[in-house]
């Protein structure tokens, strides 16, 4: 696993009501500190990479859906560095990854219905400096392939 990388299983509490699930406390082990929390989303087949921080740490859970996950480091300092993971969160394994700050990262929608992202990154958006910094998932430049890996 990529150097900083934590994933933690979610666990689902159901009743006759509904569910519960929690995904981020501030007594675990991932958790630093509270930005803000965000919703995004992707329609089927759709995928949203890459892009890094320079300093914030994202925590991403899907609740809805399923998602493709996909990060690399590319950190020079990195024992991990140009190492690839995949996560496959979503409806059929609830999971919370944190992902440091300079690792790339992108995801996939791989269910027929849209996904939902709810993230927690360590700081709140700055809209007049963003710490955003994206690459086209199609340049070549990180070597992955967001195509379907049948068998």
């Amino acid at each position: 696993m990529i150097d900083g990388v934590r994933v933690k299983k979610l666990k689902v509490i159901p009743d006759e009501r509904g569910r519960l699930m929690e995904i981020l406390r501030a007594d675990d082990e991932c958790f630093i500190e509270f930005g803000q929390v965000y919703l995004t989303s992707a329609y089927p087949g759709v995928t949203k990479a890459w892009h890094y921080h320079k300093s914030q740490t994202d925590n991403f859970a899907v609740v809805k859906g399923m998602m493709k996950v996909v990060l690399y480091d590319s950190r020079d300092d990195s024992f991990t560095k140009g190492e690839i993971n995949e996560f496959f969160i979503g409806d059929h394994n609830p999971a919370l990854v944190t992902i440091p700050p300079l690792v790339y990262h992108g995801f996939k929608c791989i269910s027929d219905t849209e996904a939902i992202v709810i993230n927690t990154p360590t700081a709140t958006y700055n809209y007049k400096e963003p710490d955003e910094f994206r690459v086209d998932p199609r340049s070549g430049e990180i070597p992955y392939d967001w195509a379907r890996k049948d068998g």
